[in-house]
């Protein structure tokens, strides 16, 4: 048994995983050529996040779609490269947004420089995966761009909360499917469509990216509540201090409001609060911890990522698709 990528993906196919690493590692090279400025302060904020690392979970699925066609076509390392700099972009403006301090185990660009930095960064981040879809063509364009406006969608999404009598679990569901899905869904789709493959496959991949990046999102939900941040290498309770109505907490809410205990009312009223002070996140997140809510939120992580596994059946068999089975084990696992 060997692993593949920085997320770990168990392969048993020596020429898959040799194949698969050389991608990645032609990806890695995409990315610090493609964040490059003629202005060295540029290219140092540019490269900021690129050089802390990541799973590279969005390259990785690009790679093993892209085994179902010609994973050597030329636009398959070029597409994973435009998806992982899309990604990077946004997590330069979620960080301005959620005011955080950490991100990927680094100080954020925006605690590093100020928020005006990271903002311009990430424009510069998207403009340069914008030039690079370009030489994709034109169908790779309105892919991107169609992605790029349900990112904007979802973050609009959350900002507004759900509607009146909107259940606030299922809009919080199309919100992270805008958020988080939508650009998953892209990896997949670009791996099988730059590869040549069958469009039944591309649209096979498509749906499975966008359930598995649901999955992804859950688990990183149960993560800024249950771990010590070494994981997600964030700040544990990140989105909690910052009112972000993750899963546990809308589970916790709807719990709450159907009758429960008066413990879990009060976790809601603190939760609601003004958590900036150490000591009450810390309470808050050891009530979160310790409350079926969470439990709840791992059921809707496991729920996604079986979702995503159903999606494969049409796939012939082999390597890759037992490769993209793993992702929903591994992705499920995170929350474990």
């Amino acid at each position: 048994m060997t692993v593949v990528g920085p997320f770990g993906v168990s392969v048993r196919d020596q020429a898959l995983e040799v194949d698969v690493q050389a991608g990645l590692a032609a990806v890695e090279a995409g990315l610090i050529e493609a964040t490059k400025s003629d202005v060295p302060f540029i290219t140092e904020a540019a490269q900021h996040l690129v050089r802390a690392g990541g799973k590279r979970f969005r390259p990785l699925l690009v790679m093993l779609a892209a085994r179902f066609g010609d994973p050597y076509a030329p636009g398959v390392v070029p597409a994973a490269v435009v998806v992982e700099l899309t990604h990077l972009a946004t997590l330069y403006h979620d960080d301005i947004m959620d005011e955080a301090e950490v991100r990927r185990g680094v100080p954020s660009a925006n605690a590093r420089w100020d928020n005006s930095v990271a903002v311009l960064t990430g424009d510069f981040l998207f403009s340069r995966a914008s030039t690079m879809v370009a030489d994709l063509g034109p169908a790779a364009v309105r892919i991107q761009a169609e992605a790029f406006e349900r990112l904007v969608t979802g973050q609009l999404q959350e900002t507004a909360g759900p509607g009146k009598g909107e259940d606030p679990v299922a809009h919080y569901l199309d919100v992270i499917a805008g958020k988080t899905g939508s650009l998953i869904a892209v990896a997949g789709r670009f791996g099988a469509m730059m590869s040549g493959a069958d469009e039944d496959v591309v649209d096979v991949v498509t749906q499975f990216g966008e359930r598995i990046g649901v999955a992804f999102q859950l688990a990183d939900d149960v993560l800024d509540i249950a771990s010590d941040g070494g994981e997600s290498g964030k700040t544990p309770g990140t989105d909690l201090r910052e009112g972000v109505p993750t899963m546990p907490v809308l589970r916790l809410r709807e719990m709450a409001e159907q009758g429960g205990a008066v413990q879990d009312r009060r976790l809601c009223e603190l939760i609601a609060g003004d958590l900036s002070d150490d000591a009450r996140l810390a309470e808050a997140l050891a009530g979160l911890r310790a409350h079926p809510a969470l439990e709840a939120a791992k059921r809707d992580t496991l729920r996604f990522a079986d979702e995503a596994r159903r999606c494969l059946a049409p796939l012939p068999d082999g390597p890759a698709k037992a490769s993209m089975a793993a992702l929903c084990d591994l992705v499920a696992d995170r929350t474990r």
